[in-house]
């Protein structure tokens, strides 16, 4: 199960990489209906996958703290990648989202890999 969720997750973010480089260079191909539909696909079977695996693990948010500041780092790039790719009105702003997200998702995989706190 932990190994389907990293799968997913790093799908997720190549697949985010990718719409990203496409607003940059082709948004038309960004129409696409599986550019569209494939990435919400892939995020839900994430975010069930990482819900039953809390679950499992009784790894609730709240009683554990590295969990908690997991799931809001996880916010955390899903506001700055709805940003980077709905709401940056210009390049400038969408690298910068990009980078924020990026950031964000590194931050994740140090807490998943760790166990350990980073910001809080």
């Amino acid at each position: 199960m932990k190994h389907l969720h990293m799968l997913l997750a790093a799908i997720s973010v190549a697949l985010f990489t990718f719409r990203f480089a496409l607003l940059l260079t082709n948004p038309e191909k960004l129409k696409s209906k599986w550019l569209k539909i494939s990435p919400h696909i892939i995020d839900t079977f994430l975010f069930v996958l990482g819900i039953t695996m809390m679950i499992q693990y009784s790894l609730y948010p709240g009683q554990v703290e590295w969990m908690t500041e997991k799931l809001v780092a996880v916010a955390a790039y899903i506001f700055t990648g709805y940003y980077t790719l709905k709401l940056a009105r210009n390049n400038t702003m969408r690298i910068i989202g990009y980078l924020g997200a990026m950031g964000w998702v590194i931050l994740v995989a140090r807490i998943a890999m760790t166990k350990q706190n980073f910001l809080f």
